[in-house]
């Protein structure tokens, strides 16, 4: 038995030897190393080396919750509501490189949200007018609820040069100190362009960009557009499209035109927008002045081409024009009243480039005649040129805006703001009275039956020399006014909880126009004719309107 045993255990150390052995020929697999993420403090707080890069990325954000309340003077079709409310949130990713030419970034910001209300309390102009909002179609929701998103920023930036989707180069201000940027002044905080910026010295820079001119443009007139320019459906006359084309007239017996044509007046992307700037900055603050130019242009005019014999004459193609815009403005800290304190001080002066004073800022220019108000008692008109009936060629508008914002610090946690502004916008001489006549003669149609007689239809502006004429709102010269104030409370860091109120004036620079609260019928057909025989009427000279704003924001 004991040599039995010793068998046994002599043999089992000699398979354990034998595989040891072949063990230790087999390559060990080792755990990789753990890359832990780096700080980067090249560039500020929150950045973080991406691993196994040189890059460095911060990521940031935020959350909202915004309700508002605003007056309404009218429970008509499509007005009543009071409250607006809305949850939107914000991604931004912020990436850099430091290369031999100076540091290479990209960044980019996704706003997405959803909202409810009437659009003057539920949104903003600007949003409307980009696109960046997706209305419901439902009975209760059309016009009231509404999902959104937004790419607002996606730029790169490389040795002086930015390209992508960016704030314009021409801005300023920009609303820094409101919450809906409820002044008037320019505001285009999501535009495609590309631009280089030379670094001057001494606090000087100046800058040359080429934007995308959509952002910033207005509708040609057209007398036929929806008044109110309220959307009430799909059809492209709600959003400000021309249905009819615009009417030009040349060659006629005695009053009436023996040759005419009409015009599309939908403008088309051919020119990009030139904006320039030059820029100061020190301690004390900063200023800047830029310009832009902005090209206006209409499509083909239709059966234009004529022999020239007698009353068979030619219409010339609408040249397209330029409009231009110029502004100034300085921003100015204050610490000696409070650490955090600043002045902004700016104004903007534009023809043909009603966008860029940001006259419409509040309402938007996604429609010719919008309006921002419940039961508004009559609708601006913000476009940038109107069609001569009798040249074929383009007339331009003129605006200008004046802005003031101060931000001042009770308390490190308590803050307000105090704004105000004043802009006027103006059509050229004989600009109503042309696109009167244009849409109250009849005319010799000159295709198919000469003989035959062809009515425009009805119009906007009215027929010259009548009592509705001189009461209509199209193409009227106006003015507005706005002033607010906002009291935040930031109780702890980057949580700010506040309320912002305001108050908005709008009328007209002359006369008296139909008060459509009051009178909605009064662009009838029937109710023109009584209004032109001295029926009676409601008018107005002004409109106002008062909105509170209640904010929540975490920012991280």
């Amino acid at each position: 038995m004991s040599l039995l045993k010793m068998t046994l255990l002599a043999s089992a150390a000699g398979f354990a030897a034998v595989a040891g052995a072949q063990a230790a020929d087999l390559p060990v697999k080792k755990a990789a190393p753990i890359e832990y993420v780096r700080v980067c403090t090249a560039y500020g707080a929150g950045f973080f080396y991406i691993p196994g890069t040189d890059t460095c990325i911060r990521l940031s954000g935020r959350a909202r919750f915004e309700t508002g309340y605003q007056t309404s003077n009218s429970r008509a079709a499509g007005n009543g509501d009071l409250t607006g409310y809305q949850g939107r949130m914000r991604i931004n990713v912020d990436a850099r490189t430091q290369t031999a030419y100076g540091t290479l970034r990209a960044f980019i910001r996704l706003d997405a949200g959803s909202r409810s209300g009437y659009a003057g309390v539920g949104t903003s102009g600007t949003q409307q007018r980009q696109g960046a909002a997706f209305v419901g179609t439902g009975v209760d929701g059309f016009g009231r609820l509404q999902q959104y998103s937004n790419v607002d920023k996606a730029f790169v930036q490389f040795a002086g040069f930015t390209a992508g989707r960016a704030a314009s180069f021409f801005d300023f201000y920009a609303h820094d100190f409101e919450f809906i940027g409820g002044t008037a002044g320019s505001d285009t905080a999501s535009t495609n362009l590309a631009a280089y910026t030379a670094t001057l010295g001494n606090g000087f820079s100046a800058t040359l960009s080429v934007e995308d001119p959509v952002y910033r443009r207005t509708p040609i007139f057209s007398p036929t557009v929806n008044v109110a320019g309220v959307t009430v459906n799909a059809a492209v006359a709600n959003f400000g499209l021309t249905v009819s084309p615009v009417p030009v007239f040349i060659g006629y017996t005695g009053a009436v035109p023996t040759r005419y044509s009409t015009i599309d007046a939908i403008e088309r992307s051919r020119m990009p927008d030139f904006v320039g700037a030059v820029r100061y900055d020190a301690a004390w603050g900063s200023a800047q002045l830029s310009a832009a130019v902005h090209e206006l242009n209409v499509g083909n005019v239709a059966a234009g081409a004529g022999t020239g014999a007698g009353t068979n004459v030619s219409i010339a193609h609408t040249n397209n024009a330029y409009g231009y815009a110029v502004q100034g403005g300085v921003k100015v800290n204050l610490p000696f009243i409070a650490p955090g304190d600043t002045l902004y001080l700016q104004g903007a002066y534009g023809n043909g480039a009603q966008l860029y004073t940001g006259y419409s800022s509040l309402t938007g220019s996604f429609t010719q005649s919008t309006i921002a108000m419940q039961g508004q008692k009559f609708a601006q008109f913000f476009s940038d040129a109107t069609i001569n009936p009798y040249t074929g060629q383009l007339s331009t508008s003129e605006s200008f805006t004046a802005v003031a914002s101060m931000l001042h610090y009770w308390s490190p946690e308590w803050r307000s703001a105090f704004f105000g502004s004043y802009g006027e916008q103006s059509f050229s001489a004989g600009a109503r009275a042309g696109q009167g006549d244009a849409y109250s003669l009849y005319t010799t149609n000159p295709i198919g039956n000469p003989a035959a007689l062809v009515n425009f239809g009805a119009s906007s502006v009215g027929t010259p020399g009548t009592r509705f004429y001189n009461l209509s709102q199209a193409l009227r010269d106006t003015y507005q006014f706005v002033a607010g104030a906002s009291l935040i409370w930031s109780p702890v860091k980057d949580l700010d909880i506040g309320v912002e109120g305001f108050y908005t004036l709008i009328g007209v620079k002359n006369g008296r126009v139909i008060d459509n609260d009051k009178d909605p019928t009064a662009y009838s057909t029937a109710r023109v004719a009584a209004i032109n025989a001295g029926g009676f009427v409601r008018t107005t000279s002004s409109d106002n309107v008062s909105q509170v704003r209640i904010r929540v924001q975490r920012d991280f």
